[in-house]
């Protein structure tokens, strides 16, 4: 095997628990931005953080951000913030610890500036130990420019979209950053820590206790000590323990986990001893339509959704992802790629990162390694992604730098980089792929056989690969050991980027989304999962292919070609399909259905009247009919016999809005579908009125990316039938929806 990689070692601990040591920073910001491009001007008002001022405001196809950023406006914000020092914070080091700010941060206390930060995805922390004052009040300010556009190829956001935390350590024997190694040794695990500098280790002791997920000590004392039998973390099984360590002023804990990984080009991924190939998505950061705002339950919701699709495995593209992410990711059991950069030296756009790579790449990746690398979800670095001086023989150099820091920070996990050729020439590039220890290969994993021959020993994984292309690349991971896992793009749709993955129709605007301008489309249409987490019908395909006891029955109706117009499709789309049979009009004309099982063959039925019996290859059973509105029903068949059925019906007259809601600790999602009076739903377009009392309504939105009205509005057009609404969780909150013609309906929002 090339490499051994052992679980939560290097463990860097920095976010922690304690109210002494980290106290959350969020509330009684006030705001303002004027955007002279947009002819934006905000007034100061009151915010808490998380906060993207650009989201909730209406796209502008003049917007300085354009396709990229999804046609939303930048500009330049200041956030305000009025606080009394904490008395529990005399005589101790304290700091602010900002999880991410886009971008270009300026930070003044008491009118002094005492820190900046240019990049947007990474956290910087400053020391206010000298500048606070305890007579009376402190004036914080941080200034925000996000006005020089464009600076990135997708929606960033504009403000400060992440966490804020006050730091507050002990003058002596405070616990700084610390790694935590762990060694397997047949099915006990050796744990101990590597010590910095700034973590105190009198005599060579730090007292440390460890915590299952029941509360139950596994192990105590002084380290190194035997961790016995330890329930080993994965996908399926993300096992999780509280490590505490204690110096005589200080206690910091984090979570850690136990896990064994090996890869080789001959044996492929192993993962505690077992053969895994990864069934991965790319992600951006965005929540959809709370825009770049890292709300804890609206990540945690994300990864939720994700696994739920059947990934075990994601790539953090094309940047760091919010620390609350990434605590989702190791408690729901997903594997991580964790990207830090797009490019390098090189730009892709006027004002990214290729501006101030040579000044600050190192610190850059330092915060992001030390920060994430307690996580035991993560399993590889990723330094890079289609970096535009690929061919260059510079480029050698920077892979080797980056890639030589990262390991001098973690030596144990592998780094990759995601590469393509777009007609440059592949073999070229062997050179720059054998700096790596698994190489990315974006949309070109059909190489994989010939650089297999060529290179027996190069691990590869797709780190981006075309939504349709599910078959063919499940097929040339299942195929070749070499070969890891695929990551599609994307697992679920976002902002920016506008019109990729979309299919359009004759006489619309043509084109890629990277050929010219597909205004007012501000988003993504290429997610497995669309903005309000609904699962396409390939979502279901995917899982499927991968997972074989998940969602063993479904029918997929392919859109009739010409119903809406001649369709068109672009590189990242797949044939628009949906869960529907209400095609009014098509009566007699024919019309594509898809069953997706694992089954050996399907039955499908119109109106209790037989199709057919088809074989099901590769998951997928397929007929030809003509459309007449009722009720299609497929049966799933082993050796004869239906084991399972799933039913379509044509809706009805629409009557209602039905509700479902999911209530979390902060934040509460009222997913709203106009039906008939049989529950079916209904595609005709209606707007909803979603009438809040007690709470605060943060945002709505339909799946449609092309949808102009703001997320910021309280009335939002149903598309496919829905509508959703995100609001602050709050005990006897009320939300209404109403709409002309419709039942209306009412949901009380609790407590979780």
């Amino acid at each position: 095997m090339r490499r051994i990689v052992l679980s939560a070692m290097f463990v860097f601990a920095s976010v922690v628990s304690f109210a002494q040591r980290q106290t959350l920073f969020n509330d009684n910001w006030l705001f303002s931005t004027k955007d002279e491009t947009c002819n934006l001007v905000i007034d100061e008002c009151k915010v808490t953080l998380p906060h993207d001022w650009s989201v909730g405001l209406k796209t502008l196809e003049n917007a300085p951000m354009g396709n990229d950023g999804g046609y939303f406006p930048a500009g330049k914000g200041l956030y305000r913030k009025a606080f009394k020092a904490d008395e529990r914070w005399r005589g101790r080091r304290n700091s602010l610890l900002f999880e991410g700010v886009y971008m270009n941060a300026r930070v003044v206390l008491n009118g002094k500036e005492i820190g900046s930060h240019a990049y947007g995805w990474t956290p910087f922390e400053i020391d206010i130990t000298d500048a606070l004052r305890y007579d009376g009040e402190n004036q914080l300010e941080v200034y925000v420019d996000n006005s020089l556009q464009k600076n990135a190829r997708w929606y960033t956001g504009s403000g400060i979209y992440r966490n804020v935390w006050v730091k507050s350590l002990p003058m002596t024997d405070a616990i700084g950053d610390y790694a935590v190694k762990t060694r397997k040794n047949g099915a006990d695990y050796t744990l101990d820590i590597s010590p910095t500098p700034t973590l105190p280790r009198r005599g060579g002791r730090v007292l440390a206790t460890l915590v299952d997920d029941k509360g139950t000590v596994v192990a105590e004392g002084n380290l190194p000590f035997t961790v016995k039998s330890p329930k080993e973390w994965s996908p399926k099984s993300p096992a999780l323990y509280t490590l505490t360590l204690k110096s005589s002023t200080d206690e910091v804990s984090t979570k850690i986990g136990f896990k064994t990984i090996e890869y080789s080009a001959d044996k492929g991924l192993i993962l505690n001893g077992e053969h895994i190939i990864l069934s991965g998505a790319c992600v951006h950061h965005d929540n959809g339509p709370l825009g770049a705002c890292a709300y804890k339950d609206a990540e945690t919701r994300r990864v939720q959704l994700l696994k739920d699709a059947g990934f075990n495995a994601v790539r953090t593209s094309h940047n760091p992802p919010s620390t609350a992410f990434l605590d989702a990711c190791d408690s729901i059991g997903l594997l991580v790629i964790d990207e830090i950069y797009d490019g390098w030296r090189t730009e892709k756009t006027p004002y990214d990162y290729s501006t101030i790579f040579d000044r600050d790449w190192q610190n850059d990746v330092d915060s992001w390694i030390k920060r994430d690398i307690n996580h035991p979800s993560i399993w590889c670095w990723s330094v890079g992604n289609e970096v535009i001086e690929r061919t260059e023989p510079e480029c050698v150099m920077t892979a080797r730098k980056l890639i030589g820091r990262v390991h001098s920070l973690d030596p144990y996990r592998p780094v990759t980089s995601a590469m393509c050729s777009w007609g440059q020439g592949w073999e070229r590039f062997d050179t720059l792929m054998a700096e790596h220890d698994i190489c990315g290969y974006n949309y070109y994993l059909d190489e994989a056989p010939k650089d297999h021959k060529r290179v027996p020993s190069r691990v590869i994984m797709q780190t981006e690969s075309y939504p349709r292309d599910a078959v063919k690349n499940y097929h040339l991971v299942s195929d070749m050991d070499c070969v890891i896992g695929d990551f599609v793009w994307t697992g679920i749709d976002y902002l920016g980027e506008s019109g990729i993955g979309r299919y359009y129709y004759e006489g619309q605007t043509p084109g890629e989304h990277y050929q010219g301008t597909h205004f007012p489309w501000h988003g993504a249409y290429c997610g497995d999962i669309d903005i309000l987490g609904w699962r396409k019908p390939i979502s279901y395909l995917r899982d499927m292919l991968y997972n074989e006891s998940n969602n063993d029955l479904y029918i997929a109706v392919k859109e009739p070609n010409g119903y809406y117009g001649e369709i068109k499709e672009t590189s990242w789309s797949v044939w628009p399909t949906w869960p529907r049979w209400t095609w009014k009009g098509w009566e007699g004309k024919p019309i594509d259905v898809d069953v997706y099982t694992h089954a050996q063959k399907v039955r499908l039925y119109l109106n209790n009247k037989l199709i057919g019996e088809k074989d099901v290859k590769d998951c997928i059973a397929s007929f030809k009919l003509n459309y007449a509105s009722g009720t299609l029903r497929a049966e799933a068949v082993v050796d004869g016999k239906a084991v399972k059925t799933s039913t379509l019906r044509t809706a009805g007259k629409a009557s209602a809005i039905k509700l479902e809601t999911q209530v979390y600790d902060e934040l509460t999602y009222i997913t709203a579908t106009v039906v008939d009076s049989k529950g079916t739903p209904v595609h005709e377009p209606y707007d909803l009125s979603f009438i809040v009392e007690g709470t605060d309504l943060l945002a709505t939105a339909s799946a449609d990316l092309t949808d102009q009205v703001a997320y910021s509005s309280p009335i939002r057009k149903t598309w496919n039938g829905m509508a959703q609404a995100i609001v602050r969780t709050n005990n006897g909150a009320k939300v209404k929806v109403n709409a002309k013609g419709l039942k209306g309906t009412e949901t009380r929002i609790l407590y979780k």
